[in-house]
């Protein structure tokens, strides 16, 4: 199942392997490991584009096996949406 995560953008439940709110992005582990990943080409804002600086407006990371997505919506309300859809099946 697909799961929206703002700005038109979708992404299969089953590849996600984590979705981070704000405060754990900003954390010091989490902010090292962002930075490799950004560094190695993994990390993409919502619109696609490699992602160069946390905007306000971004506020949950999503984790997935090959790429790094920045989302504007709550990690409350995707986990939400994600639990609706394994709900579904």
């Amino acid at each position: 199942m697909f799961i929206h995560i703002g700005s038109d953008k979708m992404v299969l439940t089953k590849d996600i392997i984590m979705i981070l709110d704000k405060s754990a992005i900003l954390a010091k582990d989490t902010s090292e490991f962002l930075q490799v990943a950004r560094e190695e080409g993994f990390v993409y804002d919502d619109d696609g584009k490699m992602w160069q600086n946390m905007h306000e407006d971004k506020k949950t990371a999503i984790i997935m096996d090959k790429k790094v997505l920045f989302s504007p919506i709550s990690s409350v309300t995707l986990s939400k949406r994600a639990d609706f859809m394994n709900k579904l099946r």
